[in-house]
C-alpha cells in the first residue's frame, strides 16, 4: 500500500515532472541518427566488413554505384563526370575517358572493356564515394548527382537504395503513429466502457513513448526499423498494462468510497500483476540482443527499454492522469460492446475434448508450414521497395541493359604477382555468371601501361598495400545461383591470395544469410527458456511453463505457416522477430487466465468452476488488449509501402487474433486435462479436494 498512497500523493508533481521530461525527449529523439543500412549490421570480424574497413582505410572508398546515362553523347558524358567528380564526398568516377582520350571512338576499345560500361546508346559511370555507404554525405552526394544528370540518370547500388529508403521511411513514419494510435483507440472505444479513457492511456503511453524514444540518444543511433516499430509496438504492449490498472481501479471503486484510496489499491494489485507479465515481454526483447546480427541488439534494447519505462508510465502517470480527470472520467461511462462472457466461457470448458483435438491435429501441418516459411525468406533488400522508386527502376535498367545483376570487388595483395592476378582474372572469368573482372592488369594493361597512368586513376585501383578488382556477375544479390558464384570466386581467390577478400553487397547478403539463419535458432531457444523459466518462478510451477509456452509457440506456428499456405515470401528478419515478439508480447494473456485459474482452484473450486469462472473473468481483458494490439499494427500494414515493415505489422496484427483464440479456446483445456498434475506440480493452488471431481 506504501507505493500506492506515495504515488496518489505525489500525483500533482509526478505528471509535471512528466510533462517536464517531454522537453529533452524531444530533443533527444531529434539528435538520435537514424541508420537506413541493413548490411551495417554484420559481425565487424567477418571478411566482407574487415575488407569494407580495408577499402576505406586504404583507398579512401566507401559507397560505389553505378551511374547509368540514356542516349547521351560520349563528350556530354565526359563533361557530366567531370561534374560529379567535383559533387562533394566523390571520391572518383571512372568512365572509359579515366584511361583513353574521349576522342578515341569507343568501339575501338577491346569488347570486355566497351561492354562493361556501354549497352546501345547507354553508358555507366562507376561513382565511388570517400564516405560510408549509409552516411548522410554519401546520401547527399547522390541526391546532388541525380540533379547533375537530370532525368537521363539512373543511380544504382546500396547508398542508392539506402536513400530513397530514407525519403520513404520520413515519409511514411509520422502515418504509422497517427494510424496506430487511431486505431487503437476506437478499438478501446467500443471495446472498453468508458469513451475517454483510451485518451488517457494514449497521453500517458505516449509521454513513456517519447521518453524511450529520446533516450536511444545514448546509443548513438537506431536503425530505421526500430524507429519505424518501436512506438508501434511500445503503444500496442504496454496497453495491456494500462486496461489492467483501468479494471482494477473501477473493481476498487466498489468496494472503497475513497477514489484515492481505490486507486492506491489498485496500483499495488496492477504493479505486483503487471510485474511477471512485463519480465516475460522484456525477455523475450532482451533475446533478440543475443543475435550476432546486431539489429537484433537495437531493436531488443529500445523495446526492452520502452517496455520497463511503460510500466513505470503505468503505475505512475496513468493513475495521475485518471484521479486528475477522474469527475470527466465518471461522465463518460458506457456500455461495453462486449456481452457476460459466462454462457461462452461455460460453452468452452464444456466442449475442451474438441478443442484438444483441434490442437493435435493442426499442430503438425502448422509446424511443417512454419518451417517452409523459415526457408522461404528473401534477403534482397531491394525486394522489399515498391516497383516504382528510382532504386528499383536503376536496378532494372542494370540487369536488362547491361546483365548485371551484382557487382563484387576483390581486394588482393600487392604482393601477389601481375601473372598470378592475370590467371586468377581469366580463370574467374570463366565462373558462371561472371560477365567479366576490370583491374589494372586486366583491363588497364592491355590499353597502357601501369607506369603511364595518372596517380588519379592508379590511385583508385590500387594502394600500397592492395590492389583492387570489379566483378560484375550476371546473378541477382541473395540468389542461390550468386552465393554459389561467391563461393567459387572465393575458392579461386584464396588459391593466389591466402590474404585476398571478397566483398559488396552480395558477399555481404551471403553472410547476412549464414548468420541470421544461426541467429533465429539461438534466439528462438534463449526466449523460449528465458519466458519458461521466468514463468516458473512467477506461477511457482513446473508444468505450467509447458503448457503456456506450448499454447503460444503453437500459435505462432500458425501465425508463420500461413505465410507458407498463401504463398508469402517475408522479409528475412520477420521470422526471428515475430517469434519473440509474439512470445513476450501475447504470453501475457496466458498468464492472465492462469493467475486467475490459480486463484480460483487455490479458492477451493472443483477444475471445471475454476476453470469457467477463469475464462469469464479473463476474456474481456484478453480481448481489448489483442485488439488494441490488432489495431495499432494492421493499419501500418495496409499503409507502409517498406515491405519490411508492412510484413511484420501484418504478422503482428495476425498473431494477436491468432494468440487470443488460442489462449482462450486451447489453454482452457488444456487445463482441464492436466489439472491433477498441475496442481500437484504447482504451489498455491491446494484444491479443497471434497469438492474436486
Amino acid at each position: 500500500m506504501k507505493l500506492g498512497k506515495r504515488i496518489v500523493a505525489c500525483r500533482i508533481p509526478i505528471l509535471i515532472l512528466a510533462l517536464a521530461l517531454l522537453i529533452p525527449s524531444v530533443i533527444g529523439m531529434a539528435a538520435t541518427r537514424i541508420n537506413y543500412d541493413m548490411l551495417t549490421y554484420l559481425p565487424d570480424d567477418i571478411d566482407t566488413v574487415t575488407g569494407q574497413d580495408i577499402l576505406m582505410d586504404e583507398f579512401g572508398k566507401g559507397a560505389f554505384s553505378f551511374v547509368i546515362v540514356e542516349g547521351m553523347a560520349p563528350k556530354d558524358v565526359s563533361a557530366l563526370r567531370e561534374q560529379i567528380e567535383q559533387i562533394d564526398h566523390v571520391d572518383s568516377v571512372l568512365w572509359y575517358d579515366s584511361f583513353a582520350d574521349v576522342s578515341i571512338p569507343m568501339e575501338m576499345l577491346p569488347k570486355k572493356y566497351y561492354d562493361a560500361f556501354n549497352a546501345g546508346d547507354d553508358t555507366m559511370l562507376a561513382v565511388f564515394f570517400d564516405s560510408s555507404t549509409s552516411a548522410d554525405e554519401t546520401m547527399t552526394a547522390l541526391s546532388q548527382i541525380k540533379q547533375v544528370a537530370g532525368k537521363q540518370c539512373f543511380v544504382t547500388g546500396m547508398s542508392a537504395l539506402v536513400t530513397d529508403l530514407k525519403d520513404l521511411c520520413e515519409q511514411e513514419e509520422p502515418v504509422y503513429v497517427g494510424l496506430a494510435v487511431a486505431l487503437a483507440c476506437v478499438a478501446m472505444m467500443l471495446f472498453m466502457d468508458n469513451w475517454i479513457i483510451p485518451f488517457v492511456f494514449l497521453i500517458s503511453i505516449g509521454m513513456a513513448i517519447l521518453l524511450n524514444m529520446g533516450t536511444n540518444i545514448f546509443l548513438g543511433e537506431v536503425s530505421y526499423l526500430t524507429k519505424a516499430l518501436a512506438a508501434v509496438l511500445q503503444l500496442a504492449v504496454t496497453m495491456d498494462y494500462s486496461i489492467f490498472l483501468w479494471h482494477s481501479y473501477e473493481e476498487e471503486k466498489t468496494t472503497h468510497e475513497d477514489k484515492k484510496e481505490a486507486m492506491a489499491i489498485a496500483i499495488n494489485k496492477t504493479f505486483t500483476s503487471v510485474i511477471g507479465s512485463s519480465i516475460t515481454t522484456v525477455a523475450g526483447f532482451i533475446a533478440l540482443c543475443f543475435m550476432s546480427y546486431t539489429l537484433g541488439l537495437d531493436l531488443g534494447i529500445v523495446m526492452a527499454k520502452g517496455v520497463i519505462i511503460g510500466v513505470i508510465g503505468c503505475v505512475t502517470t496513468l493513475p495521475s492522469l485518471i484521479l486528475v480527470l477522474d469527475k470527466l472520467l465518471s461522465k463518460t461511462g458506457h456500455r461495453s460492446l462486449l456481452p457476460d462472457m459466462r454462457k461462452l466461457a461455460g460453452g468452452i470448458t464444456k466442449k475442451f475434448p474438441i478443442f484438444l483435438v483441434l490442437f493435435v491435429v493442426i499442430l503438425g501441418p502448422a509446424l511443417y508450414c512454419y518451417q517452409k516459411t523459415n526457408s522461404e525468406v528473401y534477403y534482397n533488400l531491394g525486394d522489399s521497395m515498391p516497383e516504382d522508386m528510382d532504386y528499383v527502376i536503376a536496378n532494372s535498367k542494370l540487369q536488362d541493359l547491361f546483365g548485371v545483376g551484382a557487382t563484387h570487388m576483390l581486394l588482393v595483395s600487392t604482393d601477389t604477382s601481375v601473372e598470378n592476378i592475370r590467371s586468377m582474372t581469366q580463370e574467374m572469368e570463366q565462373v558462371d555468371g561472371v560477365k567479366y573482372v576490370l583491374g589494372m592488369e586486366s583491363v588497364v594493361g592491355s590499353l597502357v601501361p601501369e607506369e603511364m597512368l595518372p596517380d588519379s586513376i592508379s590511385s583508385v585501383l590500387k594502394s600500397d598495400d592492395w590492389e583492387l578488382l570489379l566483378v560484375n556477375s550476371e546473378y541477382a544479390t541473395a540468389t542461390d545461383e550468386v552465393n554459389a558464384q561467391i563461393d567459387t570466386l572465393n575458392t579461386i581467390l584464396k588459391k593466389y591470395d591466402s590474404t585476398g577478400m571478397l566483398i559488396g553487397e552480395a558477399p555481404c547478403t551471403k553472410d547476412l544469410i549464414e548468420i541470421t539463419d544461426n541467429d533465429f535458432k539461438v534466439v528462438d531457444t534463449i526466449s523460449i527458456v528465458a519466458i519458461f523459466i521466468i514463468i516458473a518462478l512467477v506461477e511457482k510451477s513446473i508444468t505450467l511453463p509447458i503448457i503456456l509456452v506450448a499454447v503460444i509457440e503453437f500459435s505462432i506456428f500458425i501465425n508463420l505457416g500461413l505465410a507458407h499456405l498463401t504463398g508469402t515470401s517475408l522479409p528475412f528478419i520477420a521470422p526471428i522477430c515475430i517469434s519473440t515478439i509474439q512470445l513476450g508480447a501475447t504470453v501475457d494473456y496466458a498468464i492472465l487466465m492462469t493467475t486467475r485459474y490459480k486463484a480460483e482452484r487455490h479458492s477451493g473450486e472443483d477444475k471445471r468452476t475454476a476453470v469457467t469462472n477463469a475464462l469469464k473473468v479473463s476474456i474481456p481483458s484478453i480481448i481489448v488488449s489483442a485488439m488494441g494490439l490488432f489495431a495499432a499494427t494492421f493499419g501500418v500494414a495496409l499503409y507502409s509501402n517498406v515491405d519490411i515493415v508492412s510484413s511484420l505489422c501484418n504478422l503482428m496484427a495476425r498473431g494477436a487474433i491468432i494468440s487470443m483464440l488460442c489462449v482462450i479456446l486451447i489453454l482452457p483445456a488444456m487445463f482441464m486435462l492436466f489439472d491433477k498434475i498441475i496442481c500437484a506440480t504447482s504451489i498455491g493452488f491446494k484444491p479443497d479436494t471434497k469438492k474436486a471431481q
